[in-house]
């Protein structure tokens, strides 16, 4: 089979060559891959080369029209389609046809603690992609929670980097299933948002390979991503966008990554480096298209006309340029000009059972004093619903992920609608927060304006409290600025809007009172012990207001894991703590220098390491039935190198509901020539039972397990000796423990 553009067809068809119309050039897409790759390469011009590697717009890079190759085009975002923008400029396109499912943030997706659902997610989002002739996606996002001031935390999938690892691998195989690149970021150490760009990470190897990066390879050796996007940061005072050690020396060279790197928008800055240090695709330079700048804009990127004009003077030859290309050709064969890539689908009745499973599976049940929860919904009640995030849209704002939704439900209505009937559901405000609801030209249909002052409100609230069977208040943060959003981070540990006075007076009207937080981060809670019920609920998209009434009512039953630790105030993080967050400004505030003196201990490392009682611990998540983990067993005391271990455990649920409940493996070095944190999380499996049923769960671990990374050696070891695996149901709940030896 041919491939070609057909435009050109057309033209050689309907004039002769003797008009000057140039024939199309044929590729033969019957060849491998790499063979092709060769072919088109030795057909191409300078010109051409110097094309593909930069953008043509704001989300597109031109393809070669004379090989029949066409344009290639990215979009955001790791939770949904992005709405189309004009060729030049972030304003809206102004189409109809560019709504998307919204699917939950992937802090949800991670506390599913299920790979199944990670998969079925990247499918969905693929196909949707796919639909709408997107090529590659901006996504998904994998750095680590380090503090929870983070602004882009929710777009990540946690602290862990096993958790992290097994999450992204499915996501990324369900994506590409589809012939659409996944665009794995952003590489590497972009743990916050202020000063992004001005930021140079300081952390040691071991902190790098052990913590910071295991996410991103998993992604390039397992899950064989096409795309990886640098970071803003640098690292070693070089911008990550092109980082020779991060970029060349670790994921072409230690890795073998045979995919695109594409810089982040305005992520390049500098044409030698990006030429030196292992940039591929240039997009977002500088300009805002057309609007201001030079009028060639896109040919004027650091690697366009100034890349050209620099081999032709001599300086370079074109060695750098063709390995950019043939890896650029190797993500069109893989997806523009894949034949066989089908068609796709966008919004799809399918595509929202998705998003409500992961969403509904993702959701944390973190407190249920007294079994409040779940609401009766046999006989009468009266439920107040509190709370600005009842009725606010949570798809529009925090940046680059802002979607343009078909439909969203919002958390009220989801009350009303599975409720209905005998229950009555009223509303109180309770607090005004953020009342924009737009992003880059896509606004949120509502309208938020309440000019009552703030002990109005909440008397309101209060009074309505006191009258009713149950209050539901949703709260947390948005994606308003200094919320959880993109470019900035959060100002305090605590939630905004006079929250914390409202949660106290509404537990002090009503003893039946769940407070449901909607965030992508951890907040202060000094008033948890006054609360008998508390819900993470995360941003979960299009079908918040079902998923999220779906477990406050029952109909789904809560399995969903923390998958960060959440901690009483700032300074119980090791990065706050040792003040290390937002770093140092050196002389001339040109560069700011953040030092990750807590190294290797991230999260519950950090917990352990200081003895530290968490708020909720990490992979802490209840269940309205009750789970029984049985004695751990191991098939072998002893492995060698190169071995695995297989432990097995069996898990009852002795309630009397259908449930989930994920088993974690963590292990323990009993004595390391280097300090290793207390003990790390290795596997995991999520189990569903019926009442009374019992199931054997199997985990098994290789070396690789057992393995440290020696900063001086360069390379990961594992030391024979005494080791122990330690099992429960998360991080502070490990009651099985089985020691074995490395021989």
């Amino acid at each position: 089979m041919k491939t070609f553009l057909t435009t050109a067809v057309f033209a050689a068809c309907a004039a002769p060559a003797s008009w000057g119309q140039a024939l199309p050039v044929y590729l033969d897409d019957t060849k491998p891959i790499e063979q092709r790759v060769e072919d088109a390469l030795g057909r191409m011009t300078l010109d051409e080369k110097i094309a593909v590697i930069h953008a043509q717009s704001k989300f597109s890079s031109p393809g070669v029209p004379r090989l029949g190759i066409p344009e290639f085009w990215t979009d955001d975002g790791p939770h949904g389609v992005r709405p189309d923008v004009l060729w030049d400029e972030w304003v809206q396109a102004g189409q109809t046809n560019d709504s998307c499912v919204a699917f939950p943030a992937l802090t949800c997706l991670a506390a599913t603690w299920n790979p199944s659902m990670a998969s079925a997610y990247g499918k969905a989002l693929g196909e949707e992609a796919l639909y709408r002739g997107k090529d590659m996606i901006l996504g998904p996002g994998v750095n680590i929670y380090r503090t929870p001031l983070g602004g882009r935390n929710f777009e990540y999938m946690g602290e862990d980097p096993c958790l992290a690892s097994r999450m992204v691998v499915p996501y990324i195989r369900g994506l590409q299933s589809n012939g659409v690149a996944a665009c794995v970021k952003h590489y590497a150490l972009n743990n916050d948002e202020v000063y992004r760009h001005q930021v140079n990470v300081v952390v040691g190897d071991r902190a790098l390979y052990e913590i910071y990066l295991p996410a991103f390879k998993a992604a390039v050796k397992e899950g064989r991503t096409w795309g990886i996007m640098g970071s803003y940061n640098l690292y070693g005072n070089q911008h990550n966008c092109h980082n020779r050690r991060l970029l060349v020396d670790i994921l072409k060279g230690e890795w073998g990554y045979d995919g695109v790197v594409v810089s982040d928008w305005g992520g390049t800055h500098d044409t030698r480096q990006a030429i030196e240090n292992g940039l591929d695709m240039e997009f977002g330079t500088w300009t805002d298209g057309l609007v201001f700048g030079l009028s060639n804009a896109y040919d004027n990127y650091f690697m366009a006309r100034p890349y050209k004009e620099l081999i032709r003077k001599g300086e370079y030859t074109t060695k750098e340029l063709d390995d950019k290309v043939r890896r650029v050709l190797r993500l069109f064969f893989r997806t523009s000009m894949n034949r066989s890539r089908g068609f796709g689908s966008m919004n799809s009745e399918e595509h929202y059972a998705v998003a409500r499973k992961v969403a509904g599976e993702g959701i944390v049940l973190l407190k249920n004093k007294g079994g409040i929860l779940p609401l009766d919904t046999t006989k009468a009640l009266s439920v107040l619903v509190v709370g600005e995030n009842a009725i606010k849209m949570m798809t529009v704002g925090g940046g680059s992920s802002s979607l343009k939704a078909q439909r969203e439900t919002l958390p009220l209505d989801g009350m009303r609608s599975l409720l209905g009937g005998k229950i009555k559901v009223e509303y109180a405000r309770g607090y005004v927060g953020d009342t924009t609801g737009n992003c880059d030209g896509v606004v949120a249909k509502q309208s938020l304006y309440d000019p009552r002052t703030p002990d109005e409100l909440l008397a309101e609230a209060v009074e309505k409290a006191r009258k009713a069977d149950c209050v539901v208040m949703f709260g947390g943060l948005n994606k308003g600025n200094h919320q959880d959003s993109e470019g900035n981070d959060r100002l305090d540990y605590g939630l905004p809007y006079g929250q914390d006075r409202l949660i106290e007076a509404l537990a002090k009207a009503n003893s039946n009172f769940v407070y449901v937080n909607i965030s992508g981060n951890a907040v202060a809670m000094p008033w948890k012990d006054k609360v008998p019920a508390i819900v993470q609920g995360w941003f979960l998209g299009s079908t918040a207001g079902e998923a999220l009434a779906d477990v406050l009512t029952g109909r789904v039953n809560p399995s969903g894991k923390l998958p960060y630790s959440w901690m009483a105030k700032l300074d119980d993080y090791g990065a706050h703590k040792l003040g290390t967050y937002p770093g140092t400004w050196r002389d001339g505030k040109k560069i700011i220098d953040e030092e990750y003196k807590e190294g290797i201990f991230v999260g519950y490392r950090w917990a352990d390491k200081e003895k530290l009682k968490p708020t909720f611990a990490f992979g802490h998540g209840l269940s309205y039935t009750t789970f029984k983990i049985g004695k751990a067993t191991a098939d072998k005391a002893e492995m060698a190198l190169g071995d695995s271990i297989t432990f097995t455990v069996s898990v009852t649920n002795t309630g009397r509901k259908a449930g989930a409940e994920v088993v974690q493996l963590y292990v323990r070095d009993c004595e390391s020539s280097l300090v290793r944190p207390y003990k790390e999380l290795k596997a995991f499996r999520k189990v569903s039972l019926a009442p009374g049923e019992t199931r054997w769960v199997s985990l098994t671990i290789g070396t690789d397990a057992l393995s440290f990374f020696d900063d001086k050696a360069h390379e990961w070891k594992a030391e024979p000796g005494e080791f122990e695996a330690m099992i429960g149901n998360s991080s502070d709940n490990l009651a099985q423990k089985v020691k074995f030896k490395l021989k």
